[in-house]
C-alpha cells in the first residue's frame, strides 16, 4: 500500500520538474533571442555609423582634392605668367617655388638669362627696331650721351644696362631705353587710351611742320569699337585746311608720312581762286585699349552646397 501511494506523488514531481525545465529553457532561448535582437541592432547601427563617416571621409576627400586641383592650376597659370613676361629667370621645375621667388629680383635680372619672353622681345627686338628708331627724337637733354654731345644709339643703352652694377643703375638704363630707344615711338604710333588732347597735339605738329596754322581743331567727339579688333577703337576727327596748293599738299603728304595713323575717310577740295583750295576731311585715328592682367576667382563648394 505504502508503494502504491507513493507513485502518484513522484510523478507529479517529475512532471512538476519538466514544466520547470521547459520554462528555463523557453527563458533562455528568450534571452538569447534578445541578445540576437541587441547584436542584429548593434551591428546595424555600427554599419549605419560606418557608412555615414565614410560617405562623409569621401566628400571631404573629394572636396579637398578638387581645391588642392584648383590650386595647382592657379599657380601653374602664375607660374606661366611670370616664366612669359620674363620676371624671373625659369624655375627648377614646372612652378616657381616660395623659395625661388623670395629670391627673384626683376630689376637685377640680365635680358640674356629670359630669353624668349616678353621682356626680352621688347628690349632685344622692338627696342632696336631700325624702321621705329628712324622716327626723329624730339629734343631731349635726358637721351644725350655726356661722351659723344649726341644722342645715345641703342647699343650704347644696352651697354649701360648690361654693364650696371647694381639694381639703381640698372633701372635707370632700362628707363633710358624706354624713353630713348624705338620704344618711344610705340605710345605715339597707338596710344593705350582714348586721349584727345594728345590726338589733336598730333594734328598740331604736322601743321606746324606744314607751316600752317589752321584756324580752328576739334575732335568730332566720337569713338567706336572699329571692326577688325575687340581690343582697336577708332577715334573720328575733322580736318579743314584753306590754303595755297603747295601748303595744302605738304599738310596731306606730312599727315600720310605721320608715325600716328590718320585715315582720311572722306574729303572734298573746293577752288578757292587765287591759287586757294578749301579741304574738309573727315578722319579716323586709332588707339587700344590698356592691356591689364586680370585675376578671376573661383569658389569651390562640396558636392550639393549651393
Amino acid at each position: 500500500m505504502i508503494v502504491r501511494q507513493a507513485m502518484p506523488h513522484v510523478a507529479e514531481e517529475g512532471i512538476k520538474m519538466a514544466r520547470e525545465i521547459a520554462i528555463l529553457k523557453r527563458a533562455k532561448i528568450s534571452q538569447a533571442q534578445q541578445y540576437m535582437i541587441l547584436a542584429v541592432l548593434g551591428a546595424s547601427l555600427f554599419l549605419g555609423a560606418t557608412l555615414a563617416l565614410v560617405m562623409h571621409f569621401t566628400t571631404q576627400i573629394s572636396f579637398n582634392a578638387n581645391v588642392i586641383s584648383e590650386e595647382d592650376k592657379a599657380i601653374a597659370a602664375y607660374s606661366n605668367t611670370i616664366k612669359q613676361i620674363g620676371i624671373c629667370t625659369k624655375p627648377a621645375g614646372d612652378v616657381y617655388t616660395l623659395e625661388e621667388l623670395k629670391k627673384c629680383r626683376p630689376n637685377s635680372i640680365e635680358i640674356s638669362r629670359v630669353p624668349n619672353t616678353l621682356r626680352a622681345n621688347i628690349m632685344n627686338s622692338m627696342a632696336a627696331n631700325a624702321a621705329l628708331n628712324s622716327v626723329p627724337k624730339e629734343d631731349s637733354t635726358s637721351c644725350v650721351n655726356p661722351k659723344t654731345n649726341k644722342n645715345y644709339t641703342y647699343n650704347e643703352m644696352q651697354n649701360l644696362y648690361n654693364d650696371a652694377k647694381d639694381d639703381e643703375e640698372m633701372v635707370a638704363a632700362a628707363e633710358l631705353i624706354q624713353h630713348c630707344s624705338a620704344l618711344r615711338v610705340i605710345p605715339d604710333a597707338l596710344p593705350a587710351f582714348k586721349n584727345e588732347e594728345a590726338l589733336l597735339a598730333s594734328l598740331n605738329k604736322i601743321f606746324i611742320l606744314s607751316d600752317w596754322e589752321p584756324n580752328s581743331l576739334s575732335p568730332s567727339g566720337t569713338a567706336t569699337v572699329a571692326p577688325f579688333g575687340t581690343n582697336l577703337n577708332s577715334l573720328s576727327v575733322r580736318l579743314s585746311v584753306e590754303a595755297d596748293s603747295a601748303t595744302t599738299t605738304r599738310v596731306l603728304s606730312n599727315i600720310e608720312r605721320s608715325i600716328r595713323e590718320f585715315n582720311i575717310e572722306r574729303a572734298t577740295i573746293e577752288w578757292g581762286g587765287d591759287d586757294s583750295l578749301i579741304l574738309q576731311a573727315q578722319a579716323t585715328a586709332y588707339f587700344m585699349d590698356e592691356s591689364t592682367l586680370s585675376e578671376t576667382t573661383k569658389t569651390i563648394r562640396p558636392k550639393g552646397v549651393k
